[in-house]
């Protein structure tokens, strides 16, 4: 119903005059704003809205601004960034949404917003719809193409599991590791759903691989697992932040989550995926009885291959030997040609027997004819004359080079220097003395001189005697006097 104002006769007036029993003072804007501002959120203080997110921004300040929309009507709406950090999606543009919270108006731009405190995905069927986008963003960027799948190792010596510690599937993954090969598991303890879950995989995930080359605790093989649940359980490995985390990962990663029929963004950007955490375990690493029974068929083989050679050479061998014919055979030809040659030689010493025999019997010896021998023999060495030179001339060389040797020992004599002026220095024991040293340890020396000795005290000890001279043996009448020594 429109309000009736009272008729004025000045009501075309340039100036605002207040009427005659008027109390309604004119609002400012800022007033009229308030007011309208407390209706609308004292009327609409909760409200659910459905609808779809367009002009989604986030600003510096961590505060989310979008629009809600339908195919009739729009209405802004701002959600707070304590609010946004717990937002289990990344918000995007075309996604149907359940946001709650109040409605307020904004008095700056005269237009009414919705205050989210929460926000949710409109069923299954819009998560599904972010699913399939975010996979087809991410595929794009070639974050799941098969070129970037590296081999896992044969038998990783360490293990990174990024689980929960308290739930069935690090069980699970242990015993099977302790059936098949018992190995060094790490486990990295995350959340695995609700808020943060996606953060705390993505950073142990990012944890393993920041470890440098050669560290201890540096696995050889990262696991990421979960057990199953159901699409909103397991949407924190649909996480843009985990799927980029596995696909940088410098550690080859096998995807473990939910059951066989389960896949989430994370089995893609993984090297390898398993359909259950202890399939992850199997295929980890091999079975160890396996490992030894195919070690031992590999010696066994080994060996018969090392054998066959020798075997086959032994058939050879012996193959031949039967084709060789018997030592008797092959020493026949030989034994008769010996048999020959025996039968000529005992012929031929009994005729050369018979001939000496016969040239003995022809020879005569008489006495005329062995002193008709002696007498030519007599004559032979008569004729023989030996000639004095022959005897002679070695002696003469003889002579000569021992007179030679008596030069050189004349000159080379100990007391030749001496008469040059030189003086020969000896200890007690009459050792010669040449080094300094050895004279100065002496405590008395002896000076040759050319015409006598002379003794020298180092120290402050007088002098040794000089030992007297042995008395020589008068020489006994005929003994002829002894040969001077040509060495002195």
């Amino acid at each position: 119903m429109a309000a009736s104002f009272p008729p004025d006769d000045n009501n075309e007036g340039l100036v605002a005059r207040s009427r005659a029993g008027d109390n309604a003072e004119p609002l400012s804007v800022s007033e009229i704003s308030q007011l309208l501002k407390r209706t609308v959120e004292d009327r609409f203080g909760f409200v659910r809205l459905r609808g779809e997110l367009s002009g989604v921004k986030r600003a510096a300040s961590g505060h989310l601004y979008a629009s809600l929309k339908d195919e009739k009507a729009v209405i802004d709406a701002v959600m707070w960034r304590g609010n946004t950090q717990r937002l289990p999606f990344q918000p995007e543009d075309g996604l149907e949404v359940v946001a709650s919270g109040k409605l307020t108006t904004y008095p700056g731009r005269s237009k009414y917003q919705i205050v989210v405190e929460r926000m949710e995905l409109a069923g299954e069927g819009a998560l599904l719809a972010l699913l399939e986008k975010t996979k087809a963003r991410l595929q794009a960027e070639g974050l799941f193409d098969d070129s970037r799948k590296r081999r896992l190792p044969f038998l990783p010596g360490t293990i990174g599991v990024v689980t929960s510690p308290t739930g069935a599937v690090i069980r699970d993954i242990l015993h099977r590791l302790a059936d098949r090969f018992p190995s060094r598991v790490i486990v990295w303890p995350v959340l695995v759903q609700g808020q943060g879950a996606a953060e705390q995989v993505a950073g142990a995930v990012r944890g393993f691989s920041a470890m440098p080359e050669g560290h201890a605790d540096r696995p050889d093989l990262v696991i990421v697992a979960r057990g199953g649940g159901s699409i909103e359980d397991l949407w924190s490995f649909n996480e843009e932040v985990v799927v980029r985390a596995i696909a940088e990962c410098s550690i080859p990663t096998i995807s473990a989550v939910g059951h066989e029929t389960d896949t989430t963004l994370a089995d893609y950007a993984a090297d390898r995926r398993a359909p259950t955490p202890t399939a992850a375990a199997e295929i980890a690493v091999p079975v160890r009885a396996e490992l030894a029974a195919t070690l031992a068929d590999f010696g066994a083989r080994k060996k018969r291959a090392i054998l066959r050679p020798v075997q086959l050479g032994r058939e050879r061998l012996q193959t031949r030997a039967e084709r060789l014919p018997s030592p008797e055979a092959l020493l026949q030809p030989q034994g008769q040609a010996l048999d020959d040659l025996s039968e000529r030689l005992r012929r031929g010493l009994h005729d050369r027997a018979a001939q000496g025999r016969e040239r003995l019997g022809n020879l005569r010896l008489s006495p005329a004819t062995l002193k008709r021998g002696l007498r030519d023999a007599k004559k032979s060495l008569a004729n023989v004359r030996l000639a004095p030179s022959l005897i002679e001339r070695p002696l003469a060389d003889r002579r000569e080079k021992l007179a030679a040797i008596a030069r050189l020992a004349e000159q080379l004599h100990p007391e030749r220097p001496l008469e040059r002026g030189f003086v020969r220095v000896t200890a007690s024991d009459g050792r010669t003395l040449t080094d300094r040293a050895e004279a100065a340890k002496e405590a008395a020396l002896t000076l040759k001189f050319r015409d006598g000795d002379l003794e020298v005290a180092t120290g402050d000890a007088p002098p040794p005697r000089p030992a007297p001279a042995p008395r020589r043996k008068p020489a006994k009448k005929g003994t002829p006097p002894a040969q001077d020594d040509l060495f002195g």
